[in-house]
């Protein structure tokens, strides 16, 4: 018997390594790895974000790029959303950024 895996469990998993799949509306599936995740006040509240990059080839988006996903909770669960806000997505990753020079650059060296 499968037993159904939360994505926001692993997501927010720091041990977990694994690649994510996800399926869009249309049921294609595409994979995913985490790359981080990110608190980040907007308009005065604290709203998640984690930035996946893909695995398998996404039209428009090249082998360099990661996209940047809101979490939206509700009493049902958590979802991923695809943050649309230009301005937002690049805070996320100045906020991940700036993280990463806290924490003294990329995991394994890769500046």
């Amino acid at each position: 018997m499968n037993e159904k895996v939360n994505l926001l469990d692993i997501l927010l998993d720091k041990d977990n390594h694994d690649l994510i799949a996800m399926e869009n509306e249309e049921g294609v599936q595409y994979v995913f790895e985490q790359v981080a995740n990110v608190a980040l006040d907007v308009g005065g509240e604290e709203k998640f974000f984690v930035v996946l990059k893909p695995v398998t080839e996404i039209e428009g988006i090249a082998d360099d790029e990661a996209i940047v996903f809101r979490v939206e909770m509700t009493e049902e669960g958590g979802s991923l959303h695809i943050e649309k806000d230009e301005d937002i997505a690049i805070a996320v990753f100045q906020e991940y950024n700036r993280m990463l020079d806290e924490a003294g650059g990329y995991p394994g060296g890769e500046d």
